[in-house]
């Protein structure tokens, strides 16, 4: 068999080769290592694209995915250039040079292709830490960056993840949450027993927004079961199923379920259940405890330091070699005075100040990618809402749950799929073109995603925005690239 062995310079896998016979866990981890190997023959310059559309059957687990994470980048499929992209470039730059972020990854897809994809500025500003060190210089935006997708996690993991266990007859939809969690309504209160599956999914719920920070839970140690106590403690600032009221609380609930019916971490079960069978190389979670390489753990947050004495990377977790390529965020100003990482620099860690004190797996937040591979993702559903072969993990009729309005019909305003958003306040990253029954989804750092299976088109921004003290969020900047890549496309008569 072939097993990968970290070299003492923590970047090259020594290959080694055993004949006797073998187990299946081992037999995963032999396909692990074969697909890596691949990937770094395809870096050293023999470009190697499998097929869009390979992939198990949806929800069969890969057999690949399960060895740490590294820094080994795989090769960017190519951009089949088509339309005039100049007008996109021209918001990105001005943004950049009107100080509103420092650096993006903008990737459109149209019709199965990559039509346009351009890296822009810089991933970390000019004198703030480099990753292993003092103050540096700007670091140039590259297209394979990691961003922290924040908020992205609800639709890219949370929620088709909840949808398989749906699909497997082991999750209700309208059933109520105290069904799966008593602790859910221990006081028996009447409202609170009406709240259901599909109103976390749709936003629906009446759940507060966020989890209060007050206090030091989860700041010297990530604390995730007091993380999900909270969450299931969490007041209903609304009544149930009356509108929509955007709650990252609700989806920490979802993530939960997630864990107690799968009987997996939820980031193990979506790396093994919906990235790996996507084939996403550069999407997943980052939990700081299960960082490897050379890094030292300050708080809840993780530091890449190559005088670190140096972790061993085993199954499921990541390489810290990662976190140069990883686009800062802001500074952790999470508690003064209790907080060990206060003041410094988040890179590589969740923005996101609940899923950090969770330990970086949230079901609100807690998944980082790439632009690449999230085109990857929005491909694979456009088709399979299309019927055409893809990978993605779900049933064509499953998949249409997340992308049609799914909202209780006591709610009037707003569409909600479950998942994704349809059509409410959070939708300017649709554009004026694209019409209202497209979809996407926006993340709190800078990122966005629309998708629109009317045109077999999507656009996809990723930014840091909160990397500039004050920076404005994507959605103005993200709408009007959306238009102006729809316009470049001539869709809908544009």
């Amino acid at each position: 068999m072939l097993l990968g062995r970290r070299n003492a310079d923590h970047r090259c896998n020594t290959v080694y080769v055993v004949t006797k016979p073998v187990s299946r866990i081992t037999r995963a981890c032999i396909a692990w290592a074969i697909g890596l190997g691949l990937a770094v023959t395809a870096a050293c310059g023999h470009d190697s694209h499998p097929p869009r559309n390979a992939g198990p059957p949806t929800g069969v687990p890969s057999t690949s995915a399960k060895p740490h994470a590294t820094s080994v980048a795989k090769p960017l499929p190519p951009v089949v250039p088509e339309g005039d992209f100049t007008a996109v470039s021209q918001l990105v730059n001005s943004d950049i040079a009107a100080h509103r972020l420092p650096g993006a990854v903008v990737q459109v897809g149209h019709d199965g292709n990559i039509v346009f994809r351009q890296a822009f500025g810089s991933r970390k500003l000019d004198g703030e830490p480099a990753p292993d060190g003092p103050a540096s210089p700007a670091e140039a935006m590259t297209p394979d960056t990691i961003f922290d997708v924040a908020s992205l996690s609800k639709p890219l993991a949370t929620a088709p993840a909840v949808l398989q266990l749906y699909e497997q007859d082991r999750i209700a939809l309208d059933a109520p949450v105290q069904t799966y969690f008593p602790d859910f309504n221990r006081g028996n209160d009447p409202l609170r027993a009406q709240v259901t599956v599909r109103m976390l999914l749709t936003h629906t719920s009446g759940i507060g927004g966020d989890l209060s920070h007050e206090g030091p839970w989860g700041l010297t140690t990530p604390d995730r079961a007091d993380g999900i106590r909270r969450a299931l403690s969490a007041r209903l600032e609304f009544p149930p199923g009356q509108g929509f009221h955007y709650s990252d609380v609700g989806f920490i609930i979802l993530g939960a379920l997630v864990e107690k019916i799968s009987g997996e971490p939820l980031d193990v079960y979506v790396q093994d259940h919906i990235f790996a069978p996507l084939g996403l190389t550069d999407t997943r979670y980052l939990p700081a405890l299960k960082s490897c390489g050379p890094r030292r753990i300050v708080g809840n947050t993780v530091h890449y330091d190559r005088s670190a004495s140096l972790t061993d990377c085993t199954d499921g977790w990541w390489d810290s070699d990662l976190i140069p390529r990883i686009a800062p965020t802001a500074h952790d100003d999470d508690t003064p005075g209790v907080n060990p990482d206060y003041g410094r620099l988040i890179r590589g860690t969740v923005h996101d100040p609940t899923a950090r004190r969770m330990g970086g797996v949230a079901g609100s937040a807690g998944v980082f990618s790439t632009a690449p591979d999230l085109g990857t993702y929005a491909q694979a559903l456009l088709d399979r809402l299309a019927g055409r072969p893809s990978s993605f993990p779900l049933k064509q009729s499953t998949a249409e749950l997340m992308t049609t309005p799914q909202q209780p019909a006591s709610v009037t305003h707003g569409s909600r799929g479950f998942g994704w958003d349809i059509d409410t306040a959070y939708s300017k990253p649709r554009g004026t073109v694209f019409p209202v029954g497209s979809f996407g989804h926006v993340g709190f750092t800078g990122v966005s995603m629309w998708m629109d299976p009317g045109s077999n088109t999507y656009v996809i921004v990723l930014a840091n925005v909160n990397h500039v003290p004050g920076g404005p969020p994507i959605v103005t900047l993200s709408g009007n690239v959306a238009t102006a890549a729809a316009r470049a496309l001539h869709l809908y008569g544009s």
